[in-house]
């Protein structure tokens, strides 16, 4: 049996963090805790409609703010971090997104160098309504409008680097943090490899929803209350970022260029799947292959994020993952609902 407390945690302005690593924790929990967590938006809520244009009322590196960290007991190197979501609400009726001059995908970049003009600068606000289930586009050029269902994620979440690094919130790695990936939602655990001790989670970026891939670099930006209950897995080292869902099991890979991401991704899936459930390396790989999916985080941070996914249904699972925490953290936030 695991202890078990719950904790809420509204950092105020001048407490949200830019990297992951080099800040000393905002607060200490348990295995076993549910934390509610206050979270900004990526812009820190300075962008609230189409005239803000994120150039004029944001400043770099200020941008991708997190919640936290939080120092998790007993958790050292070589240990995983479970880290179920149990809900994400969004804190305001609205949210917004943008186009930048040389980010995101379809335009030029530091990395990808051409003479052709920047993209405008411009601004969406999106209305949120939570009771509906819809997050409304409005076109800025014309009076379309559509509604999309409200999937809210978290965009940014992981533990310190180690060996004494400090890396932005806006770059993805072996660690978590900006994967932006929509498979970030309610319901899912994510395990991370601790690196140093309390592993020092942080979150933050909540998006009202989230295309693949994020091709404009920017979802439906949102500030969040996020509740997450987690778990320090003793003695299981992970490499790079792994999901569990009810009916999925996914890794993570974060690298550039975009095919390096999915062979990470899905050398780890193949490695987990052995792990599992006991098939030899080439026949995970080939059913992998057949039955797998692979989700696009996102192709314009400072590393690209791809997922390898498969059903657990398809494979002949005889042990559980990580003891079964994904269960066991899902059933105990339930019970703290």
């Amino acid at each position: 049996m695991i202890a078990m407390d719950q904790f809420t945690y509204r950092p105020a302005r001048d407490e949200l963090a830019y990297t992951f690593g080099g800040r000393l924790p905002v607060a200490h929990v348990r295995s076993g805790d549910i934390l509610r967590v206050h979270t900004e938006d990526c812009f820190g809520g300075l962008v609230r409609g189409p005239a803000d244009l994120p150039s004029q009322v944001c400043r770099m590196p200020y941008l991708n703010p997190v919640s936290g960290p939080f120092f998790v007991e007993d958790a050292e190197p070589g240990d995983t971090l479970a880290v179920h979501i149990a809900s994400i609400v969004p804190a305001r009726d609205w949210g917004v997104s943008a186009t930048f001059p040389y980010f995101g995908a379809l335009t030029s970049t530091s990395h990808t160098a051409t003479l052709q003009p920047p993209l405008d600068e411009r601004v969406w606000v999106y209305d949120i309504d939570r009771a509906a289930g819809v997050v409304r586009y409005h076109a800025t050029e014309s009076e379309h409008t559509v509604d999309l269902p409200l999937d809210p994620m978290i965009g940014t979440i992981g533990v310190a680097p180690g060996g004494m690094e400090s890396r932005s919130t806006i770059v993805p790695d072996h660690y978590g943090g900006n994967l932006d990936t929509p498979e970030l939602r309610a319901g899912t655990t994510l395990y991370l490899g601790v690196n140093v001790h309390g592993a020092m989670l942080a979150l933050g970026d909540g998006h009202a929803r989230q295309g693949q891939g994020e091709a404009c670099g920017v979802g439906v930006e949102i500030a969040t209350m996020t509740t997450l209950a987690v778990e320090v897995i003793k003695g299981a080292d992970t490499a790079w970022p792994r999901l569990e869902t009810d009916t999925a099991i996914m890794s993570v890979g974060c690298a550039r260029p975009l095919e390096d991401a999915y062979r990470i991704a899905h050398q780890d899936l193949t490695a987990w799947t052995v792990d599992l459930c006991g098939l030899q390396t080439l026949d995970a790989y080939q059913l992998i292959s057949q039955a797998g999916r692979a989700p696009i985080g996102n192709v314009c941070d400072p590393n690209y994020t791809v997922l390898a996914a498969v059903d657990k249904a398809l494979i002949p699972q005889s042990l559980p993952a990580y003891h079964d925490a994904h269960a066991r953290l899902r059933n105990l936030a339930g019970a703290r609902e």
